[in-house]
């Protein structure tokens, strides 16, 4: 029932954004954060759909990243909570290739439990949940997805970010024996490697909880593992006092 609901509330948001997307112009739609990313009209009125809906579908506290800033005091002791970016991926919407996502994730004890990504533009949607798998829907339904599950550092596929690549990022992939690489905005790149089109993800520069959030719980449940840093080693964890999340790196198997 939670996958249902999820996705039903997941594309009325879809929809919202999709209305903006389609104008002829962004003229007057978008303005700059203190930080200089980019928020628009269709980032604020997904927000709006998801946090109405989900209080509805399990009234818990809700961390957005287009809501007001909660204080490290008023949610330290929080065991469950909803993490929401509504419009991940606003640069690939504004360049309209596609390449955007609405993320939302259950957080549990730190940890994501269960994860929806839906690319409104593509009418795809994935959805993982700890213990039950993965599962991608690509417009004909529900169907499982797992990671590739390699065995050795070796002529392994990596994905990797479109507005944020790095050098640094073309050293780890070289160093886990990646011989091609594919960049894609936004959250997909976490369901690239859930559904087994890549070995790998890395990312050096930063990013914020809720942009790793439902990526990182459908990942797992299909079969892959993340951890801090470039190599296996601490897991990423939320909820921290920084929202900000360092370097990180996603495998298509299990360590």
């Amino acid at each position: 029932m939670m996958k249902e609901k999820l996705y039903e509330l997941m594309s009325r948001a879809g929809e919202t954004i999709m209305k903006i997307y389609s104008r002829e112009s962004f003229e007057g739609i978008v303005e700059w954060k203190d930080d200089r990313s980019p928020l628009t009209l269709a980032d604020k009125a997904s927000n709006e759909v998801l946090v109405a809906g989900l209080k509805e579908i399990l009234d818990i506290p809700i961390l957005s990243e287009e809501l007001k800033s909660v204080d490290y005091e008023s949610r330290k002791d929080w065991e469950r909570f909803w993490l929401v970016d509504p419009l991940d991926g606003t640069k690939e919407f504004i360049k309209r290739n596609g390449e955007f996502t609405v993320n939302v994730a259950l957080i549990q004890d730190g940890r994501p439990v269960l994860g929806m990504i839906t690319a409104p533009e593509k009418g795809w949607a994935y959805f993982g949940e700890e213990g039950g798998g993965a599962e991608k829907n690509d417009g004909m339904g529900w169907g499982q997805i797992h990671t590739t599950g390699f065995e050795e550092f070796k002529d392994l596929k990596a994905v990797g970010s479109r507005s944020h690549a790095s050098e640094e990022e073309n050293e780890v992939m070289a160093r886990c024996g990646v011989i091609d690489k594919t960049s894609i905005g936004s959250a997909l790149k976490f369901c690239l490697v859930a559904e087994g089109q890549v070995d790998l993800y890395y990312r050096h520069g930063p990013t914020m909880e809720w942009d790793t959030g439902a990526g990182q719980a459908i990942l797992e449940a299909a079969g892959g593992s993340m951890y801090k840093g470039n190599r296996v080693g601490e897991v990423f964890s939320y909820n921290k006092e920084q929202l900000l999340n360092g370097s990180f790196i996603a495998f298509g198997r299990r360590f």
